[in-house]
């Protein structure tokens, strides 16, 4: 019997994340990469890179999955854990920072705020209706600029006056900075500006009524962002901790579940043959009564495996 890992899938809108550790919590292997719109291919390519890149004579003991598209990937992967991005980005901060009490985590499209009390969410709030408190916020911006978002980055540090952006909504943040622009204000100041008005809309939106306690922690894609990075630090008034795998907490915190919730059970993962295999997603709407349900079904090879989506139990796969 081989070295015991666990995986960890984190399947967003934008991006996708796999992780492998050990039985020591210790991050062995981990993939990032860009949905693209095709999460089954995503899922189904990571696991053949991750078979490739992960010492031999390991064995699977236990999968875990999360983000907006966890239900459809435990069922191609045969997951034991399948949580909530609250729960799997709160025990992988607390995995990298014990004490941590605020968890700031910023995506492509969503971002999430997370309070905890001695080691225990007591509240939370997440944004996933519009782009302005969101990396893809700062990516449209960088790409109209002609820069990357890392040079947007290094670029808004060298900000001696930062110029104010109206950031409450990303069509309105480009017409002011595209003013600004035109009114002859430094790149770099306009940059900061960007980063602030990123940092005030989610500060606004998600964190409206809490008390945001140190130690904070800062996770997600936009995590690398420095400017962004120093504009919630002078927001907060307090240091602002990036974990060393912060663009991939989210898989971090499923294989970390997994391991927690598969303690000596056997696990369903189907093997890394799922890779391989030939899975079809499809829906349809169902008429059995007025609530007209949205059925998500998942087949392999032709079997239907899976269902969801309904308010009652008719159409389960047992």
């Amino acid at each position: 019997m081989g070295k015991k890992i666990y995986l960890g899938i984190d399947v967003g809108s934008v991006t996708t994340k796999i992780v492998a550790m050990d039985e020591a919590g210790t991050l062995v292997s981990s993939l990032y990469r860009r949905t693209a719109g095709r999460p089954i291919e995503t899922i189904q390519e990571g696991l053949r890179w991750l078979q490739g890149h992960l010492p031999p004579q390991v064995e699977v003991a236990g999968v875990g999955t999360t983000g907006s598209g966890r239900q459809l990937c435990g069922v191609i992967v045969g997951a034991d854990v399948v949580k909530n991005e609250i729960t799997a980005h709160a025990v992988a901060a607390l995995h990298c920072v014990p004490n941590v009490r605020t968890v700031i985590d910023i995506g492509g499209q969503d971002s999430k705020l997370i309070v905890l009390e001695n080691g225990v969410v007591v509240d939370f709030a997440m944004n996933s209706v519009c782009a302005a408190g969101t990396g893809s916020f700062l990516e449209q911006q960088a790409n109209r600029l002609g820069i990357t978002l890392q040079e947007l980055g290094q670029r808004a540090l060298r900000s001696h006056h930062p110029v104010r952006i109206a950031g409450r909504c990303t069509v309105f943040a480009e017409s002011d900075m595209i003013h600004k622009q035109q009114m002859g204000f430094p790149l770099d100041d306009i940059l900061y500006g960007l980063c602030q008005a990123l940092v005030r809309n989610y500060l606004n939106n998600l964190a409206l009524g809490k008390t945001l306690h140190p130690p904070v922690v800062f996770q997600g894609g936009v995590a690398a962002n420095v400017g962004v990075v120093r504009a919630f630090q002078e927001a907060l008034g307090t240091e602002v901790i990036v974990p060393q795998h912060h663009e991939v907490m989210g898989a971090i915190g499923a294989a970390l579940l997994a391991r927690e919730w598969v303690d000596g059970r056997p696990t369903r993962f189907r093997g890394f043959d799922a890779a391989w295999s030939d899975y079809r997603a499809s829906s349809f709407e169902c008429r059995a009564c007025p609530n007209r349900c949205e059925i998500v079904q998942i087949q392999m090879g032709g079997e239907i495996v899976a269902r969801w989506g309904g308010r009652c139990e008719r159409w389960d796969v047992s």
